[in-house]
């Protein structure tokens, strides 16, 4: 049977924490017949949702993993992935929207816009993803989404137009309006899957004329047929109206407003329908890869399963059969027992099973062609490569991954906790980019860094359930770096005598703050002073300094050097003698530089309850933070500030604690800014103190 790509949807579904997104696939699986009881994230019933198949997801009832399931609707066949919500785990959105082609972005019509919604919708920005809202939580006291709709226009800048009104709020919300129908949708039966279609409630006409003519009028600007039709006095057809909006979604320029309560089982229906009429199929998206033999340039890839193969794995996950890689395939096909290969290895690979999954569940499949989402089975790659038939050497763009924020040192209690522990960290630095794992060289201690406490909370309760592995943690040290303030000169000899060949080069110059960079090395010798076959030695010299800062042994950066004088020999010089003279330069002016210790700076922002406000700012006020700004958003306010990190652990229970539990915050890196003259006291003191502990 002839599959009709035009039938086909990838979507992903990504929210604020807490917006409901599980629970709306699980009432989406629900519908379309996936699955025949539906289930609570937070399930008393112990089952948990459907998409939250990790044990850890089911007790803290959020989604850590995104997951990826298949279902029908309407003759068109829907792939979703569903994405977690916390910041902390913010890799899983990016690399799901990465592979998608639609998204629909669930925002809580009591909250808003949050601050992890900015987050997705940049991701979704960066990817060029066309989506469509919904409004979930209508049934909450203080639900009011026409608010959340002019929250989408202001705060992110979406041509936000309302295709629903909702029919009653908070308790007495009972169904939605149809503003192109201009119909009344009631979800009757035990779990809302009888729609019943009705006149508009009298009290509703004329809110609801009004809004259809501010849709049909942001809809016109796509479509000159149905321009022609208003002009004339005609009525609109549906289809035409549709049709328009469709094609303000594929450019990204509407953003069609859906509502209802996932959880009461109220509009999710016409959710689905819009998911067939206005997003995207695989067709409607351009695709680019980057030809690798033509200095990269970008080549369009066509959505034909008959040409040559360009997958992208976007996820890969350990499991107890071996590494399943999640594959979705742009162009051509991929059956068992192909032989493809990995563009960044060069390696050719044969593919064993070829599947596709249901949350946790797989079955197995005879190919996945052009614009499908599937998975391998035991194949060897990382997160991010593509995969192409041989001869091709064209490459995907990869993702955007974000730099790990958190830190923490890890001890296994005993000799079998190490080595499960070292197993355990091999698969979790696999399976995610932004969870590092790295043996500290001076003090041997195994750190993990991650994007949050959550996060390596979260990989740390594994260990131990999964690896059997205990383990103890301590405090993170902050990834404080050194840099210098001002212009300094060197001028150093290196000049050593022992039997046989000698070693001898002088490096003169001067280091001075670089703006943009880590690292600028400047040549400026003139008339071989030093032979140019040393100027290498000597920049690899300065980088070898870089590492451990002569103030307090942190990471160099913003450093440049520039070399403009020294000395040779004719017999004693060498690559080795020019290292050790420019490691001499080095130390020789980094004092007079005026040095000093930089600490990373976190955005961080707290949605608190109102009455909360002064509570939260004088709690971030004593953690030395610099308030941007406060936005009244109704009940709730959203405090933005700049927090240096080494005071940000622990943070979240005191917010908890000083909120009744209400407030949240979540945290990105800023800059980096230098260290208050009495904190870097206290850290040389410190410092000072561990040495002689360690002597």
């Amino acid at each position: 049977m002839k599959k009709d790509i035009q039938k086909v949807r990838n979507i992903g579904i990504s929210a604020h924490i807490d917006s409901g997104k599980t629970t709306l696939t699980e009432r989406i699986l629900f519908y379309t017949h996936r699955i025949h009881a539906m289930h609570d994230v937070k399930g008393k019933d112990g089952v948990g949702a459907t998409m939250d198949s990790m044990e850890l997801e089911k007790e803290r009832g959020i989604t850590i993993a995104s997951a990826a399931t298949f279902c029908e609707w309407r003759n068109h066949e829907i792939n979703i992935i569903d994405t977690p919500g916390h910041v902390d785990f913010t890799i899983e959105v990016e690399r799901s929207l990465r592979v998608l082609d639609g998204a629909i972005l669930v925002l809580c019509a009591v909250g808003g816009v949050q601050s992890q919604s900015i987050t997705v919708d940049q991701q979704m920005k960066r990817y060029k993803v066309p989506c469509i809202a919904f409004i979930n939580k209508c049934d909450r006291s203080g639900a009011n989404p026409l608010r959340v709709v002019d929250q989408l226009r202001e705060k992110l800048g979406h041509q936000a137009i309302a295709m629903q009104l909702p029919i009653g709020l908070e308790a007495d919300f009972a169904g939605v309006v149809d503003l192109i129908a201009m119909k009344a949708v009631y979800f009757d039966g035990d779990n809302g899957e009888r729609v019943r279609v009705e006149n508009i409630p009298q009290q509703l006409m004329p809110a609801a004329l009004s809004k259809r003519d501010e849709l049909i009028d942001a809809a016109s600007m796509f479509s000159d047929e149905l321009t022609e039709a208003i002009l004339e006095g005609q009525h609109a057809p549906d289809e035409l109206i549709l049709k328009a909006v469709r094609q303000g979604v594929l450019t990204r320029q509407l953003t069609p407003v859906f509502m209802g309560s996932a959880y009461k089982n109220k509009g999710v229906q016409p959710l689905l329908d819009a998911i067939t009429d206005l997003l995207p199929c695989p067709l409607d998206i351009e695709n680019y890869a980057m030809d690798m033999d033509n200095d990269q340039r970008p080549f369009v890839l066509v959505n034909d399963a008959s040409m040559p193969l360009v997958a992208l794995a976007f996820k890969i996950e350990e499991g107890s059969y071996g590494q399943l890689t999640y594959i979705r395939v742009y162009q051509g096909s991929l059956k068992k027992g192909d032989s493809i290969v990995n563009v960044r290895t060069g390696k050719k690979v044969n593919v064993g099973r070829v599947i596709r999954m249901h949350a946790d569940q797989m079955e197995d499949i005879d190919r996945i062609a052009a614009g499908y989402i599937g998975a391998l089975f035991g194949i060897e790659c990382a997160s991010g490569d593509t995969f192409v038939s041989s001869g091709l050497s064209l490459t995907l763009t990869s993702m955007h991954i974000p730099e790990p924020v958190i830190s923490l040192a890890i001890f296994p209690a005993n000799n079998k906790s190490q080595i499960n522990v070292s197993k355990a960290l091999a698969r979790f630095t696999k399976e995610d980019p932004t969870f590092k794992a790295h043996v500290n060289d001076e003090t041997g201690d195994t750190i993990i860094s991650g994007m949050g406490e959550l996060h390596l909370e979260v990989y740390l309760e594994r260990m131990r359930r999964e690896y059997q592995a205990e383990v103890s943690t301590s405090i993170p040290r902050v990834a404080y770096r050194e840099t210098i303030t001002q212009r300094a000169e060197f001028n150093h000899t290196h000049k050593k005598q022992t039997g046989g060949a000698g070693q001898f080069g002088r490096v003169a110059g001067y280091m001075e703050p670089a703006e943009d960079s880590d690292f600028v090395f400047e040549n400026k010798v003139v008339g071989g002073a030093i032979p140019t076959q040393f100027i290498s030695a000597c920049e690899k010299g300065f980088k070898a300094c870089l590492a451990k800062g002569p103030k307090m042994e942190f990471p160099v950066t913003g450093i440049k050097i520039v070399i403009n004088d020294g000395a040779s020999h004719a017999v004693d010089s060498s690559d080795m003698a020019f290292q050790a003279a420019a490691r001499g330069a080095f130390l020789q002016g980094y004092p007079k530089a005026k040095p000093v210790i930089q600490e990373p700076i976190m955005k961080v922002v707290v949605e608190t309850p109102t009455e909360f406000q002064g509570a939260v700012m004088g709690s971030l006020n004593q953690r030395r933070a610099m308030i941007v700004g406060c936005q009244d958003e109704g009940l709730f306010c959203a405090i933005e500030a700049q927090v240096p990190l080494a005071e940000m652990f622990g943070y979240s229970t005191v917010l908890r604690s000083l909120t009744q539990g209400q407030a949240q915050f979540t945290m990105e890196f800023f800059t980096y800014k230098q260290v208050p003259q009495s904190i870097a006291a206290e850290l040389i003191k410190k410092a000072a103190e561990e040495k002689k502990h360690v002597a």
